[in-house]
């Protein structure tokens, strides 16, 4: 384990990862805003957003994907310190992270099942940058349309009429976080 896994966390957990978490609440239950996080410093290839959401929401339970860049000693070992989150295949992940190429094909990734649609992951997305363009957003949470610009479209729309089963992602990019969960509807525009 390097020094570096040993710092980037947060300073004051409890306080800090409660702030986090309302802010990725806000995320999902408001599709297509982008919020802004704080609190973590995580090794690169991961942005700030990506660190805090990690923080926030993986534990020793929570099953674990690192797609591409994202799964290198670097990263493994600040998890493994700071999260305690198991490393586990796609199939098997309750949280996965890396670039949309990367966590592709995204049809591995649990959907949950009929009884049980929230036995699915959740797919913690890297992006360049984000922003309020792209494909329109309906459905829950949104008053009347909102933006985003996502990678694609046609795996949302797939994502979608799998609903209520399906994954939800969170997108990331430097420290700021927009949610999409399985519930959106996705427009090309």
């Amino acid at each position: 384990m390097t020094a570096h896994a040993l710092q980037g966390g947060f300073a004051e957990a409890p306080v800090q990862s409660a702030r986090a978490f309302r802010e990725i609440l806000e995320a999902m239950a408001r599709p297509g805003t982008i919020r802004r996080v704080a609190g973590a410093e995580p090794p690169a290839p991961l942005s700030v957003a990506a660190g805090v959401a990690l923080l926030t929401l993986c534990d020793p339970t929570t099953g674990l994907h690192l797609a591409g860049a994202a799964d290198c000693p670097m990263v493994r070992d600040w998890v493994a310190f700071h999260v305690g989150a198991p490393l586990v295949a796609a199939e098997a992940a309750d949280f996965a992270l890396g670039t949309w190429e990367a966590l592709q094909p995204v049809t591995r990734f649990r959907i949950g099942q009929p009884d049980y649609p929230d036995r699915s992951a959740t797919l913690i997305v890297e992006c360049e940058r984000l922003v309020n363009h792209g494909p329109a957003l309906t459905g829950p949470g949104i008053e009347t349309a909102t933006w985003l610009n996502l990678p694609e479209t046609a795996a949302f729309r797939a994502n979608r009429a799998l609903f209520p089963l399906g994954f939800d992602c969170l997108f990331t990019a430097g420290d700021r976080i927009a949610g999409l969960p399985r519930s959106t509807r996705v427009e090309k525009i």
